[in-house]
């Protein structure tokens, strides 16, 4: 392949491609992308080979892959034609990922606004149920995730469809005890919390501790707290109270 015009200096190939100096610098110190040589001035001078190596070090760093990987990938032509060809699969799945949770908060905003109706499933279409991973392991350790996720893995469409429709009934439930303005420690709230612990208990069955601690992260934690209070306005922490005085009624049996 090959790119019209050059050669180009380091400030043109910053204007070009957005990188910095330091950055291209950087590039040249371990290796990644020497320039192909230097103006009677001392300043570096690219090449079509070195845009285009250039190019798939940015897509490939846009993956979040680290450098030393990226060097590896980008060893020949043909190991870069291969690694391109391998994230732009990836690009487009995660483009079409995009696409359809924009449709989801599309038919979400219509539910909200206009009073039309969404499934269950539809509720959660696009979103990536595998980005929080690490965090996960973090918080609660790898037997619990690869528990949770061989469970998830081995459920039909209609098990998942059913235990997101019952997830939704059980958030509906708690809104409805949050709109008659009954306390989330009262004793009226225990039997939503109830199932909302067996609903987790699908794929894992936490402690009073853990419990607790998993009531605090829907309060504590936007992208959770966003979930249930677009069920009901200060649902979260409603949720977040019940849990923990449920978890605190079980303690002290």
């Amino acid at each position: 392949m090959n790119v019209d015009g050059g050669p180009w200096t380091t400030a043109e190939v910053v204007r070009l491609s957005g990188v910095t100096s330091r950055a291209l610098r950087h590039y040249d110190a371990v290796g990644l992308l020497p320039p192909m040589g230097t103006a009677p001035g001392g300043q570096r001078l690219y090449g079509p080979a070195e845009l285009l190596r250039l190019q798939a070090v940015l897509v490939l760093r846009e993956l979040d892959v680290p450098l030393a990987d990226i060097a590896v990938a980008l060893g020949s032509a043909a190991d870069r034609a291969a690694t391109l060809r391998e994230h732009h699969d990836r690009l487009l799945a995660e483009r079409d990922r995009l696409d359809r949770l924009a449709r989801t908060v599309a038919r979400t905003l219509d539910t909200l606004e206009e009073g039309s109706t969404m499934s269950a499933d539809e509720l959660y279409e696009g979103f990536d149920h595998t980005r929080y991973d690490q965090e996960a392991r973090e918080r609660w350790g790898d037997p619990v995730v690869d528990r949770s996720t061989a469970r998830w893995e081995s459920m039909t469409e209609d098990q998942r469809r059913a235990h997101l429709a019952e997830g939704e009934a059980v958030s509906r439930e708690l809104a409805d005890l949050l709109a008659a303005g009954v306390p989330a420690q009262d004793t009226r709230t225990r039997p939503a919390v109830v199932r909302h612990h067996r609903w987790v208990g699908l794929f894992w069955t936490p402690d009073p501790e853990a419990y607790r601690n998993l009531g605090a992260m829907y309060a504590d934690e936007p992208r959770f707290t966003a979930t249930y209070d677009a069920v009901a306005p200060g649902l979260a922490t409603y949720l977040r109270d019940a849990v923990h005085a449920h978890a605190d009624q079980v303690a002290t049996r």
